[in-house]
């Protein structure tokens, strides 16, 4: 995604050549694709919607309504959910993909950013940008099992599944690393 043009990229790897731009709107963040490559959704954090590009037609659909600023999306590996941190309303919601409906919501804390999903689908994991927090949430649920103080300003996350853990990147220069039970 292109943040300052309000658009998104498709790049052919083999060339590495632009093939198509598709606009979206202000502030495009985020993107998760479907487990069969048909689709991409992306984040569209100056709105409350999160984009449906076909990757075929590049046509644009749209859920909407999601809340306010989404930032970053990830799915379960079934592809049957997305998952979409709302940085504006400090939740984090859960969308079945084939109603694309809003079917959870949770609270983590000010301003959640980035997250990554175990890749057994089973938790989420949510850096809280203003809070200063990590958060584990279940997503059967949507419950918050457990939120940790991290330095200021975290903003990027990654789970390593072999050794379980999780890994954080805050603005102040620290990188943690959190042993997941």
């Amino acid at each position: 995604t292109n943040w300052c043009s309000f658009d998104m990229s498709v790049v052919d790897t083999t060339t590495n050549t632009e093939v198509k731009r598709v606009p979206l709107g202000p502030t495009p963040r985020g993107i998760a694709v479907d487990p069969q490559s048909r689709y991409a959704y992306i984040a569209v954090m100056g709105s409350s919607d999160v984009a449906v590009v076909d990757l075929t037609t590049f046509a644009v659909d749209w859920i909407r309504g999601v809340g306010s600023g989404p930032r970053h999306i990830v799915r379960d590996p079934l592809g049957q959910y997305l998952y979409v941190t709302l940085n504006g309303s400090g939740q984090v919601v859960k969308i079945d993909v084939a109603t694309r409906t809003v079917v959870g919501r949770v609270s983590t804390g000010s301003e959640p950013r980035s997250m990554d999903i175990a890749p057994d689908g089973q938790s989420l994991y949510v850096v809280n940008y203003s809070s200063n927090t990590v958060s584990k949430v279940r997503t059967a649920d949507m419950v918050v099992l457990q939120t940790v103080n991290t330095g200021t300003h975290p903003i990027g996350i990654t789970y390593e599944p072999t050794a379980k853990r999780v890994w954080v990147a805050c603005y102040s220069g620290e990188i943690m690393i959190f042993n997941d039970a």
